[in-house]
């Protein structure tokens, strides 16, 4: 692989692990394992004999997360699945229990920078946006099928777009005329869609756009809420379940649900982050990709402590 588009920096790598607790023999889950950044240091933190079970969606970054976890392999558990699927992935490698699960949310660098893949218009490339390219709906077949109203919800309510209904109007007027396909061709009409003043603002007019396709092909609002439950149900106690967020829809139901489980009448964790932990100045100038990360932490509690 090309070290340049094979390279992905993870975000608050060092709060990730100060919160994380990480310790020789423990067990942990990365359930958005990636290029194995962040499953690295893991590793190297709970040596000699610490387990990590790494998921991700996508084929691509757990065979070269195989290669540079080839070392260490005698206690790594690579998973190809959804982290929705979180319990019975760790139960098929064998744990009931674990010490720690980090969710390291949104899309990776490698993923932006390869055309194929269709998450960026920075190059043009087809307009896929699958994280698991089993699945079978792209991007290009939501905007060809969706109704004009479905799609300007879906931009509105997953990128937050104040202009999503002249986007989906001009997207549904475009399809008629010929099919969008690729990455380049959608941008294009976003970009006729918009006033003149939103095409020259801090980020590109189709910024939000593809952020709202992106998170509605691949389901990733759905999942999310379930899948932080289900970690905290396999953490034993006083096990942590961290969740880096990259926007603000993410980082809601991160904080919704961390909040609902501490106030239950029997309560299975306690909050350890009362606001998010945020990079720091020199990690958001190194690294512009922290800028916008969010880190909500919870400690599961035992039933004693409940009493």
């Amino acid at each position: 692989m090309d070290s340049a588009r094979g390279s992905h920096e993870p975000v608050l790598v060092d709060e990730i692990l100060f919160w994380l607790q990480c310790k020789p023999g423990g067990a942990y889950v990365d359930c958005t394992l990636g290029y194995a950044g962040l499953a690295t240091r893991i590793l190297h933190h709970t040596a000699p004999d610490g387990i990590l079970v790494g998921i991700d969606r996508d084929a691509a970054a757990l065979e070269e997360s195989r290669t540079r976890l080839h070392s260490v392999m005698s206690r790594v558990h690579l998973r190809h699945g959804n982290f929705s699927e979180l319990k019975t992935l760790v139960a098929q490698v064998g744990l009931e229990q674990v010490d720690g699960v980090i969710f390291d949310l949104g899309v990776s660098s490698p993923q932006l920078d390869r055309p194929e893949r269709g998450f960026s218009f920075r190059d043009d490339g087809p307009l896929d946006m699958r994280m698991d390219q089993r699945e079978g709906h792209t991007a290009a077949d939501l905007i060809r099928d969706v109704p004009e109203t479905e799609l300007a919800d879906l931009i509105y309510q997953f990128g937050e777009e104040r202009y999503s209904r002249r986007i989906a109007r001009a997207i549904v007027q475009a399809r008629v005329q010929c099919a969008i396909g690729t990455t380049r061709e959608l941008a294009a009409v976003v970009e006729r869609a918009v006033p003149a003043s939103y095409r020259h603002g801090r980020i590109h007019c189709a910024t939000r756009t593809f952020q709202a396709l992106r998170i509605a092909v691949n389901r990733e609002l759905d999942v999310l809420e379930p899948a932080l439950r289900d970690a905290v149900d396999i953490v034993a106690p006083g096990g942590r379940v961290c969740a880096v967020s990259f926007h603000s829809l993410e980082d809601r139901i991160v904080k919704h649900t961390f909040r609902a489980l501490a106030n239950e009448p029997e309560a299975s964790v306690r909050v350890l982050t009362k606001k998010p932990v945020i990079a720091s100045e020199s990690e958001r100038d190194h690294n512009p990709r922290s800028r916008s990360a969010k880190l909500r932490v919870v400690e599961r509690i035992s039933k004693e402590s409940m009493q």
